[in-house]
């Protein structure tokens, strides 16, 4: 492939809903570009962009994947970036990074299915992070598919910046051609994506004409001499036109809306020339982060003339074709051979070749520019949003702003001894899918693995015996519940044993009651009076209620919450022992435990879900019948209410699905652990029984 500068590259991400038809109208363009002799298909798994084993099996995208493309444009050869991503929620970090180095956005809609969740989450993202876009329809070739319609329900979920570019032409109920609307020409297809001039059909005329007004209105409040001269009925040049619209495209004012057929590699050609005239090149932009040397904010233009920096924005990680780090030079020109610095973890890089990657295809490259998108391999200790500059000018790029995990399965290796084999495996997952978490609970003996939903932790479940050749089986988490008392009690505990010679001795009378402070799992005191257990054996007392603790009596979950004062005692001036008053200790706190109306406490999460106006009753209708109490609602100002409530830990398992079932996929929610609470009777009951049961099987 050849080496572009910075004014020639056009990095674009292309989003939409799951089976919209993004990774199909890839393979169209790269039959257009000459990259393929033929479109490959996602049924048979011959696509350029989904070429991993989980990805033909399951005919959908779950990774990023990069293709470049060179195309002749109006001035002079591009490469298009394209940043073909995945369509599906749960693989939504995906997503993020490729949008965090795109420079504009491709949303692509079918026009049958209409606008869907995925169409309006694209949406968002481009909102966010401010990115140009171009709305392509696909599926045009569908008798059943009304353009028409379509642009009044983009128009009415998006507003005025929606501009239909193309009209389709359509003979014998078959989709033939377009009306170019900024050239006021009839295109006719001949084959795949080139076009003959043609008439304009006579139905086109009426919507031509209102679709070229609303576009001339736009071009002329570009200035005020464009202005006066539309008011003074003046026709604007095409030169003029599209100098205008390239404007207000960019500044996202203008969204055009291009047509086309995915599958029979219509429209390709035209959506190509789209990115060339439409969207800007890297250097429109600023880079910006931290000069860690003085620690003031860095920005600077996409620049190829100064010292190097970039940032790695992805991460692939293949047994077979090994670890490559994807990145987007932001300043100066990486050439191979070259030694870098890792600002982010303060060590020496050494990169080999510079590569481009074209699905699992590499391309060597002499060299790639500042604002261009490439690979390296094999770097010793960069992960995914680490920086690589020169020693001299260490600078720090933000890293990719990515979903946090919220759905957790428990795992279990299923052949003893793949333990090891199976952390390393999910590490090396976990450096490619940065929504990916493992976490030890210690507590629940249990390893616990978190992800954006079950589809995302299904697959990661069939990496993992496709790739690394071990298995893991899910299954339902323990939730770690505590124990407390309700009311004070005093109870003794003596501790004597006779085994020839030295006995054992140690007997304390002590006071048990609820501290109020349930983050602490006991406060010690000692009131003894002359000497009844000397100050020496304080500590050892002090040692039995720190280790009772540990495992209640009620169903040995750890205890919080328990004030324990040291009233009385005696001891033996020879038997006596630090291990007896220890012992002694334990003894009365089981008793009094027991006796002091102990109750089971529940982990309670602190939750906000986001979703439209029109889902807020059923949505708190399942929170209340999850025993969540609703604190409030508050508006997002764009639609939504965001419902803030009090919810059990124990009872959000499986609410990712329930949610996304209820909002049809556009409900999202975040939590964190608040505190404990005490559990309902029924709730303990039923715990209890279980932990009873679980102990039995223990013994057995």
């Amino acid at each position: 492939m050849n080496v572009y500068g910075t004014k020639q590259i056009r990095n674009v991400v292309l989003l939409g809903h799951g089976g919209a038809g993004k990774t199909t109208l890839v393979e169209s363009m790269a039959l257009v570009t000459g990259v393929t002799k033929r479109m490959g298909n996602v049924v048979d798994g011959s696509t350029i962009s989904d070429y991993d084993k989980e990805e033909i099996k399951r005919q959908f995208s779950i990774s990023t994947s990069l293709v470049p493309l060179e195309f002749n444009g109006e001035e002079g050869p591009i490469k298009v970036n394209l940043l073909d991503t995945p369509g599906y929620f749960d693989f939504v970090g995906e997503v993020e990074e490729a949008v965090s180095v795109a420079d504009a956005a491709v949303i692509v809609v079918n026009c049958k299915a209409g606008i869907e969740v995925g169409t309006e989450k694209a949406w968002e993202l481009c909102e966010k992070f401010n990115l140009p876009r171009i709305i392509f329809v696909t599926n045009m070739d569908d008798d059943h598919a009304s353009f028409r319609e379509l642009i009044l329900k983009l128009e009415t979920r998006f507003g005025r910046k929606i501009a239909p570019f193309h009209l389709p032409i359509r003979e014998n109920e078959k989709f033939v051609g377009f009306v170019n609307v900024v050239k006021m020409k009839g295109r006719r297809f001949t084959t795949n994506s080139d076009y003959e001039e043609c008439e304009i059909p006579e139905y086109s005329q009426k919507n031509l004409g209102i679709c070229r007004e609303a576009l001339v209105e736009a071009v002329a409040e570009t200035s005020e001499e464009y202005m006066e001269r539309y008011f003074s009925g003046e026709e604007f040049t095409y030169e003029e036109i599209s100098g205008a619209l390239r404007e207000h495209v960019i500044d996202g004012s203008i969204v055009p809306v291009m047509l086309g057929s995915g599958i029979n590699c219509q429209g390709a050609r035209m959506l190509l020339q789209g990115i060339d005239r439409y969207f800007p090149s890297p250097d429109h932009f600023e880079c910006i982060g931290v000069d860690v040397s003085t620690g003031e904010r860095f920005v600077a233009k996409y620049d190829d003339g100064v010292s190097l920096s970039m940032r790695v924005f992805k991460t692939i990680v293949d047994p077979f074709i090994g670890k490559y780090s994807l990145v987007k030079v932001c300043t100066g020109t990486l050439k191979p051979d070259s030694a870098s610095y890792n600002v982010n973890k303060d060590t020496e890089e050494k990169i080999g070749k510079v590569y481009t990657l074209r699905g699992k295809e590499q391309m060597e490259l002499k060299e790639l520019h500042a604002g261009d998108i490439g690979a390296v391999a094999k770097l010793n200790v960069t992960q995914t949003g680490d920086t690589l500059a020169v020693r001299t000018a260490p600078i720090v790029y933000h890293k990719p702003q990515i979903s946090t995990p919220y759905t957790y399965m428990r795992y279990k290796t299923k052949t003893k001894g793949d333990d090891d084999k199976v952390a390393t495996a999910l590490a090396k997952l976990m450096e490619e899918d940065q929504t990916l978490k493992v976490v030890g609970d210690k507590e629940n003996r249990q390893t616990l693995i978190y992800g954006i939903g079950d589809q995302q932790l299904e697959v990661i479940v069939s990496k993992l015996s496709s790739r690394y050749k071990v298995e893991i089986e899910l299954s339902k988490p323990k939730f770690a519940f505590r124990e407390t008392i309700r009311k004070k009690v005093e109870a003794q505990g003596k501790y004597k044993k006779q085994t020839g010679g030295h006995g054992q001795y140690g007997d304390v009378k002590m006071s048990f009651e609820p501290s109020g402070d349930l983050e602490t799992p006991y406060v010690f005191e000692e009131q003894v009076f002359g000497g009844a257990v000397p100050r020496n054996y304080f500590p050892a007392v002090e040692k039995g209620i720190q280790e009772s603790v540990l495992k209640g009596p009620l169903a040995a979950y750890p205890v919080v919450g328990l004030k324990a004062v040291l009233l009385d005692g005696s001891y033996h001036p020879v038997d006596s022992s630090e291990m007896a008053f220890k012992m002694a200790a334990s003894l009365a706190f089981k008793k009094a435990f027991m006796e002091a109306n102990p109750v089971l406490l529940e982990p309670i999460a602190s939750m906000k879900v986001t979703v439209p106006d029109k889902f807020t009753g059923d949505v708190m209708g399942d929170l209340n019948r999850r025993r969540g109490r609703v604190l409030g609602m508050n508006s997002d100002h764009h639609g939504k209410q965001i419902i803030e409530a009090d919810v059990p830990m124990s009872e959000l398992f499986g609410y990712n699905t329930d949610l996304r079932s209820m909002t049809g996929g556009i409900g999202v929610y975040e939590y964190e652990f608040s505190r404990y609470e005490q559990a309902p009777g029924d709730v303990q009951k039923k715990e209890v029984e279980a932990r009873a049961a679980q102990a039995d099987n223990a013994d057995s």
